[in-house]
């Protein structure tokens, strides 16, 4: 059916919504404002950035023809980027449902309201929360050492230096890995297809890795057998048993190992107690500032330099993980 009528409804939509709405598009819920409404599109304004971005009726009406190409039902994943604001404003036409979970936009014969405004005003900056992670205060620190030290010319550092710089990678390191497997927990929930979903900062998709056990010994040695494979040819050497015959024997490892050592670097310590120090140096720092934000931030320091004790405690000697 012709667009005309279709767009109208939309600007008039468009035209009602409250001043502070914000919309969010399905797949990466980046937030934006409708800034303008005008016969041939609509400009839009991006809450974090603060870009601007012109919707041109002309891809709207592609996007709806898409839509009814396939069925009613389109897979938002294969919009092109920066597309997703299209299904994000069309969703405010009554006849325009998104389904953000299953990552589809659907033209339906019934009336919907939009599931992407959001009525409240979005945060603003004097409303920014401190995140309750570990990791947010080892990069806090990690940022500090970094502005102070020229990672670019690290040679000419002293050692101290880069064991605080190692120490507190690591740390950042550790406590962001937590975090990354929490996100991609969620994510392979969201994920459905194989197709790159597109983000402000990057694109994920979602993939198979396969991992193979093999079976009890005497079973695959008999399934090859009467394939016409003798045993002899798929037996071999068990790491885990020479191991255990060299502790009942005099031999040296060097009788059955090729050893070749290679040195590396080893987190032994943290320094809780200079992290705290570090910390209220910092809050010194802001007390003298005259950044507007420097109260916020004040009280973001604060707060880590409470939590601080109760980040990862390390004791010297203590084996982490098993190795093989």
């Amino acid at each position: 059916m012709p667009f005309t009528g279709s767009w109208h409804t939309l600007l008039e939509e468009c035209d009602a919504l409250p001043d502070e709405a914000t919309l969010v598009t399905p797949l990466t819920e980046t937030r934006f404002r409708i800034t303008d409404s005008q016969a041939h599109r609509v400009v839009i304004e991006f809450v974090d950035s603060g870009d601007s971005q012109p919707l041109q009726r002309d891809q709207f009406a592609t996007l709806a023809e898409r839509i009814e190409e396939v069925g009613g039902t389109f897979d938002l994943s294969r919009l092109p980027p920066d597309a997703e604001p299209y299904a994000a404003v069309l969703s405010l036409h009554p006849r325009y449902e998104c389904d953000e979970r299953a990552g589809t936009i659907t033209e339906t014969n019934d009336p919907t309201s939009s599931q992407l405004v959001e009525s409240r005003p979005a945060a603003t900056k004097s409303e920014r929360v401190e995140p309750d992670l570990d990791v947010y205060a080892d990069m806090l620190l990690l940022i500090d050492a970094l502005e102070r030290h020229d990672p670019t010319a690290l040679a000419e550092c002293e050692t101290p230096v880069l064991i605080n710089l190692y120490t507190l990678c690591s740390d950042v390191q550790r406590n962001a890995g937590d975090l990354r497997q929490s996100v991609r927990e969620l994510l392979l929930d969201r994920l459905h297809h194989d197709q790159p979903v597109h983000g402000q900062y990057g694109s994920v998709q979602r993939t198979t890795r396969r991992n193979r056990t093999l079976k009890d010994d005497e079973e695959v040695l008999r399934v090859l057998e009467d394939a016409g494979i003798p045993r002899e040819q798929v037996m071999g050497v068990d790491r885990g048993k020479v191991d255990e015959a060299l502790d009942v024997t005099d031999l040296p490892e060097s009788a059955v190992y090729d050893i070749e050592e290679r040195a590396y670097v080893r987190k032994a310590d943290v320094d809780d107690e200079h992290k705290q120090t570090r910390l209220q140096g910092l809050k010194d720092r802001l007390t003298t500032s005259d950044d507007p934000e420097a109260t916020q931030l004040r009280e973001e320091v604060e707060a880590l330099e409470r939590r601080i004790e109760e980040l990862t405690e390390f004791t010297p000697g203590t084996e982490v993980g098993s190795r093989s």
